[in-house]
């Protein structure tokens, strides 16, 4: 249950959220992908007191964030370090600002996943089958890095492009042999019969970025860097309060509390420098995607962090 606290925190920053309006500059919009950002900042009281106001934006999957970022209908939002090298290289106005990595390899955050009869004992009895993922998502680059590092090649499956909740039905029913996704949905997935076929985190290093567009990063500088801020702040306090944090995603995604509770368990992160290896590690990515085809562009990776956090 929310503490007293909690809940008063909770309060004030909706009312804060409501009744500062202001003018087109003192508000920041705010993409959260399935509930996980703004759950957060609400559970943790973060936004308790802020002088400008908020705007949220809920999203699917990051790449739908990341397109409302490219347009401008979006100043900030977090997603996967995969998804956001795919969106930089194809020009996108953007620019990482904060970084935040998973403190631990904990399973279920990120996976291949099988229907629980699926004869798959490993990643090589999907040779030839067919792999739902989301394109250009972190759920494309586990199976990507899954075939390099196991010496197949990156068209050794079936790539079926679909969104989660369609990979989702197209492996209830068969219509897919796979499915390379991310929580919550791998959490959902489990608990409704589905089986890990392959860790995620075996092939990936866990690390979100705080992706903002270059208009925001120029015109609202202030009130963007005080929000990262803010949620550093909430980064620490929900990795000791998993519980009142899983219990507000819950009320904000309607997800079972269940599966906001393993969602929660298995995403705790805290920030992480901008530095030589976390560049490194991101050029793994870019070249990943570059060796199966899927990027084309020679955007210097370099260009695509602007810390502000």
């Amino acid at each position: 249950m929310l503490s007293r606290r909690d809940l008063i925190a909770a309060g004030a920053a909706s009312l804060a959220l409501a009744g500062c309006g202001g003018k087109a500059g003192s508000v920041l919009k705010v993409g959260s992908q399935r509930g996980s950002t703004k759950s957060l900042m609400l559970a943790a009281g973060a936004l308790d007191g802020v002088s400008y106001g908020v705007d949220w934006s809920e999203f699917p999957a990051a790449q739908n964030l990341l397109e409302a970022l490219g347009s401008g209908a979006v100043d900030v939002g977090l997603v996967g370090d995969a998804p956001y090298q795919f969106a930089f290289q194809s020009g996108s106005p953007i620019r990482a600002v904060g970084a935040m990595a998973t403190i631990a390899r904990t399973p279920g955050a990120l996976g291949i996943l099988v229907a629980r009869a699926s004869p798959a004992q490993g990643l090589t009895d999907l040779v030839g089958r067919k792999v739902a993922t989301t394109h250009g998502s972190i759920g494309h680059y586990v199976i990507l890095r899954a075939l390099q590092a196991n010496g197949l090649a990156s068209n050794a499956v079936q790539f079926t492009f679909l969104s989660p909740s369609d990979s989702q039905a197209a492996l209830q029913t068969g219509a897919v042999d796979a499915w390379s996704t991310w929580a919550p949905y791998t959490v959902a997935a489990v608990a409704a019969g589905a089986r890990t076929l392959v860790n995620g985190r075996d092939y990936a290093r866990g690390v979100a970025f705080d992706v903002a567009s270059d208009a925001a990063i120029t015109g609202k500088r202030q009130i963007l860097s005080d929000f990262l801020a803010r949620e550093t702040q909430a980064l620490t306090w929900a990795n000791d309060h998993t519980d009142a944090y899983a219990k507000v995603l819950s009320r904000e995604t309607g997800l079972p509390l269940a599966i906001a509770q393993g969602t929660a368990a298995c995403s705790t992160r805290v920030r992480t420098p901008i530095d030589a290896r976390l560049i490194a590690d991101q050029q793994v990515i870019l070249d990943t995607f570059r060796t199966s085809g899927d990027i084309k562009t020679p955007r210097p990776i370099a260009e695509a962090f602007t810390a502000l956090v």
